[in-house]
């Protein structure tokens, strides 16, 4: 379902894209799959019943990892996303060394329905049950038929430390690409779809193995403004209060 020549006859103008771009390295690339196939795989999704984890920070959004399940163009995906030939060409475009999450721990469909919002935040760095896989990178398959800017939904980008900004639109087949790191803030505001009609991606996570860890393993960490006091000051012990939980109970992610 990818189009691995494709990838292949630019991987050299979007390795510059993504190595150059502001406020940190990221890329959107369009027409990265097959579009018949991607319009089957669209027009099959189903209505995810799991809702995010976050949903103190996440509205109206809802999950589903384990999407090969669904089988078909499902599994067909899934073992593109997989296959060592796009690791190596995603690891050329972004200069960094990575392979994918087979488990897609996190990841998988996400579906956002009316309303739906995520708070900016900066994702964890360590993967919770591989205390050596370095979080590198976040490539998240948009597919969302006929998007119109008056939908909403942009992924907004903003770097923690120089406030800098930008927006990613979130057109139907279109990959974007960006670094995971503790200042590459990420989400998006309240959504304005149609009725009926979804922010739906599918999100694949990029590791890089680490003999030691080169910096403090964190949780998500989430930057909320203070204009909503009681979920600033919620902001503020959620890394806190989300260790002591684990000590006690098993992440619900991994369930999922």
């Amino acid at each position: 379902m990818i189009r691995f020549d494709y990838l292949e006859a630019n991987k050299e103008k979007f390795r510059e894209q993504f190595l150059t771009a502001k406020p940190f390295p990221h890329i959107g690339i369009d027409g990265i799959c097959d579009e018949a196939k991607l319009i089957e795989l669209y027009r099959n999704i189903p209505n995810i019943e799991t809702p995010s984890a976050d949903y103190v920070f996440a509205k109206e959004k809802y999950e589903k990892s384990k999407f090969w399940e669904l089988g078909g163009v499902f599994k067909e995906l899934y073992d593109d996303l997989t296959n060592p030939k796009f690791g190596e060409l995603i690891s050329y475009i972004t200069n960094e060394e990575i392979f994918i999450d087979q488990t897609f721990y996190g990841g998988g469909i996400h579906q956002g329905r009316k309303g739906s919002f995520l708070d900016m935040h900066a994702d964890f760095n360590y993967h919770p049950l591989h205390e050596d896989w370095y979080r590198n990178l976040n490539l998240l398959l948009y597919m969302n038929k006929e998007w119109k800017k008056e939908y909403g939904g942009e992924l907004r980008l903003e770097d923690g430390r120089t406030g800098e900004k930008t927006e990613v639109d979130v057109p139907f087949n279109r990959l974007a690409i960006m670094h995971c790191r503790s200042y590459t803030l990420h989400g998006y505001d309240p959504i304005n779809f149609p009725e009926g009609t979804y922010r739906t991606s599918i999100a694949a996570y990029a590791y890089t193995l680490h003999n030691q860890h080169m910096e403090a393993p964190r949780t998500t960490v989430w930057h909320v403004q203070k204009d909503n006091p009681l979920k600033y000051a919620l902001s503020k012990i959620w890394v806190p209060a989300v260790k002591i939980k684990s000590l006690f109970s098993k992440s619900k992610t991994a369930d999922h």
